[in-house]
């Protein structure tokens, strides 16, 4: 079931547009800046807005099937090997969290391997080991798929009652730009060659066995890519439904979400049918390599902050661009206006 989400609010941002209009800078100097900080001050319903200190990552991890294919440049034992390097903080996201004073959080959805040794919080929402090959059958039964939605909705909950301001979704899981580029291709109704990229920089035949893998699963799923669910049950995994029930839930309850790579903008494409509106509530950190990442950012009504060139995931470019919206909040809240130096 659907459930529209209120939009930001629209007096906060006519306020907001008012006062970056009479700020002692010239007319659209700020740029985009100015911009995202009118969203800052409709997401907070407050101007000027507060100063985004409070900002929560959750990194949501699982392995997939099609990673057995020759989808991906490495194995799948990459997976839990990264996720013990979040866990020691050494991850490329670990640094720019630290960097930036970003609350990072890890959680294994459905790593193909047992973790039970780290930290009971890394896997007590573990849903399976793995996810189903989508070319050949569903990611998930349809009891995993709406139980990683809830788990994704209440870890929103509970980040939310930890006092975040701004949150964001990452992602760890090798062979995952497989699955979300056939999410993407499902939704919008584009063929597999032009959503499928490079992923961890596969070469030319193993593009094509991507694009291969991902034009069969959309075949064989081809009656179910009109509901959310059963969307994630056919293409998606457990770490991407918890990425989806994260991202509705997190706009139901008034957060905004600033949106990474593929895997996030891919999972905020099934969020906003899930929960139409959503969208409004998203951001989004930054452009990756990956041509299903920009056309779902088009559809969303997106432009990314930076365009780096960046494919790492994690998180990492949208916690690369949380100073710029720091920069804007604080732009709107603190920059004198004109009619305060004349």
């Amino acid at each position: 079931m659907t459930t529209a989400v209120p939009a930001p609010s629209a007096t906060a941002r006519a306020e907001a547009t008012d006062r970056l209009a009479a700020l002692a800078t010239p007319a659209g100097a700020l740029g985009r800046l100015g911009d995202l900080a009118v969203w800052v001050a409709a997401t907070q319903d407050r101007v000027p807005p507060e100063p985004v200190d409070r900002v929560h990552a959750v990194v949501f991890a699982g392995d997939h099937g099609v990673a057995a294919h020759g989808v991906s440049a490495y194995p799948a034992a990459v997976t839990p090997a990264m996720v013990r390097t979040f866990v020691a903080g050494r991850a490329g996201v670990s640094v720019l969290a630290a960097q930036h004073d970003v609350r990072l959080r890890v959680l294994d959805l459905a790593v193909d391997a047992d973790l039970s040794d780290l930290d009971p919080a890394v896997t007590q929402h573990k849903v399976r080991r793995g996810s189903g090959a989508i070319h050949v059958e569903d990611a998930l039964t349809p009891a995993e798929a709406q139980r990683a939605l809830e788990i994704g909705a209440l870890v929103a909950r509970e980040e939310v009652e930890a006092g975040a301001q701004l949150l964001i979704s990452g992602d760890m899981g090798i062979g995952n730009t497989t699955p979300t580029a056939a999410l993407v291709a499902a939704v919008l109704g584009l063929p597999a060659d032009e959503v499928v990229g490079r992923g961890t920089g596969v070469d030319e035949a193993g593009l094509r066995r991507k694009t291969e893998v991902v034009r069969s699963a959309l075949l064989r799923t081809e009656g179910c890519h009109d509901d959310p669910v059963d969307l994630l049950v056919a293409l998606g995994g457990a770490d991407l439904a918890a990425a989806v029930g994260f991202l509705a839930e997190a706009a139901r309850l008034g957060r905004p979400v600033l949106l990474d790579g593929l895997i996030g903008v891919a999972a905020a494409l099934v969020a906003e049918r899930l929960a139409p509106g959503a969208a409004a509530w998203f951001a989004a950190g930054h452009r990756s390599t990956e041509p299903a990442q920009s056309l779902a950012l088009s559809k969303l009504g997106l432009e990314p902050l930076l365009d780096l060139g960046l494919r790492l995931g994690e998180g990492s470019g949208a916690v690369a661009a949380v100073p710029l919206v720091r920069s804007a909040a604080l732009l709107l809240r603190d920059t004198a206006l004109l009619s305060e130096v004349l």
